[in-house]
């Protein structure tokens, strides 16, 4: 059984899983949930303000990031930064 990033917010990265709507840039940011640093989206939450994920993508969060696939690029990124593909 696969675990998904909601499953373990608490990464050793200092990301959370959150998914993108209004975005800034062209892009699937409706069709997937990306990691964001935490910090930045407490931010994005207290001032509107867009954040970028792991893979680039920038945008205001407003949906819930678990009704979205997790963006291929953000997860195998966060698998390199988690030290290989666990």
């Amino acid at each position: 059984m696969s675990t998904t990033p909601l499953d373990s917010p608490g990464l050793s990265g200092g990301t959370l899983l959150d998914e993108r709507t209004s975005s800034t840039d062209d892009g699937d940011h409706e069709k997937f949930a990306h990691y964001v640093e935490k910090d930045k989206i407490v931010e994005s939450a207290v001032m509107g303000s867009p954040v970028k994920a792991l893979c680039g993508k920038v945008w205001v969060p407003n949906r819930d990031p678990s009704k979205f696939p997790v963006c291929p690029d953000c997860e195998r990124i966060i698998k390199e930064m988690r030290g290989g593909s666990n």
